[in-house]
């Protein structure tokens, strides 16, 4: 799988349900075949990002979290 953001391989699972991208250092959470992106803020807080990303990355990070 490659980050939707940076296209690195550099993905590394946090949570039952979330991922980490030690490239470009976002957040992905899939929730029932739903992928959020999030920008981890300097403060720790999480902007979101996903109108800035496709149906088609969501499928993809699925599909790892069911191999996972």
């Amino acid at each position: 799988m490659k980050c939707p953001n940076c296209s690195s391989k550099d993905i590394g699972k946090i949570g039952s349900h979330q991922f980490y991208c030690w490239s470009c250092f976002i957040e992905l959470t899939v929730n029932g075949g739903r992928m959020s992106v999030f920008q981890v803020e300097k403060d720790g807080t999480l902007s979101s990002l996903d109108d800035l990303f496709c149906l088609e990355e969501a499928e993809s990070l699925s599909q790892l979290q069911a191999t996972s």
